[in-house]
């Protein structure tokens, strides 16, 4: 499974105010280990930047004259990021700038839903961290990831945060439990004919256990059930 964490800067708060994306970073995930793959572009806005965007990420106008803008980097971005999963942290907002900045190259471009499909870790997080704060920030200090660095928002050393983030979430039951799973289960049982048999009919193997094996069944339990709910010591 090959998964992209995304996070974007940008000029202000709303598209319909005409800001802008002055910066995407992204990380490739395969089978839930990074690949060193990466992709990072500062981007002209060919506008203002406002100064509470600016207090967030320090991104300067007079830094961005030079950098290209966002329909001369759009073909090689859309390449990197098409046919994977995206994973965004409160993804409407990066999705609705991406889309704007798309339909400004008038290159008939469609929604970004069309070419990837998108996780929102934001949504996540508020489902297993239920009445807690779930920014990003809270998210690292919860799950003990560094970031130290973080004096600024930057796209790049958010994706990375997040995509730590994401791991030790999904790391414990969840990921026992995704809706790919569950629905090759479904797909499965759909084409499959069961008979019933009986207990009495069939002579069962049963290899219980080493001790190793429960030391370690035991061990990852208690890292689960550090990290939150562990439903199976209920």
């Amino acid at each position: 499974m090959r998964q992209i964490v995304l996070d974007t800067e940008t000029t202000g708060l709303l598209t319909e105010e005409g800001h802008r994306i002055i910066e995407i970073g992204c990380l490739e995930l395969v089978n839930r280990k990074f690949t060193g793959k990466r992709y990072h572009q500062y981007i002209n806005p060919e506008r203002e930047i406002e100064e509470e965007a600016l207090a967030v990420h320090g991104i300067t106008k007079n830094f961005l004259e030079d950098k290209p803008k966002f329909a001369d980097i759009v073909h090689e971005f859309m390449e990197f990021i098409t046919d994977a999963e995206l994973l965004i942290h409160n993804a409407p907002f990066d999705v609705n700038f991406i889309n704007h900045e798309l339909s400004l190259t008038q290159q008939k471009w469609k929604p970004l839903t069309k070419y990837c499909r998108v996780i929102d870790t934001l949504v996540i997080a508020r489902q297993l961290h239920v009445g807690q704060r779930n920014s990003l920030d809270a998210l690292c200090k919860r799950y003990s990831i560094d970031n130290s660095q973080r004096e600024f928002h930057g796209a790049l050393l958010d994706a990375h945060l997040l995509a730590q983030v994401y791991l030790a979430m999904t790391g414990g039951q969840g990921s026992l439990f995704d809706k790919d799973h569950d629905r090759e289960v479904q797909q499965q049982a759909e084409v499959q004919t069961i008979k019933p048999v009986t207990l009495q009919a069939r002579k069962l193997i049963v290899i219980p256990a080493s001790a190793d094996e429960l030391a370690a069944h035991e061990m990852k339990l208690q890292k689960m059930a550090e990290k939150g709910k562990c439903v199976w010591r209920e």
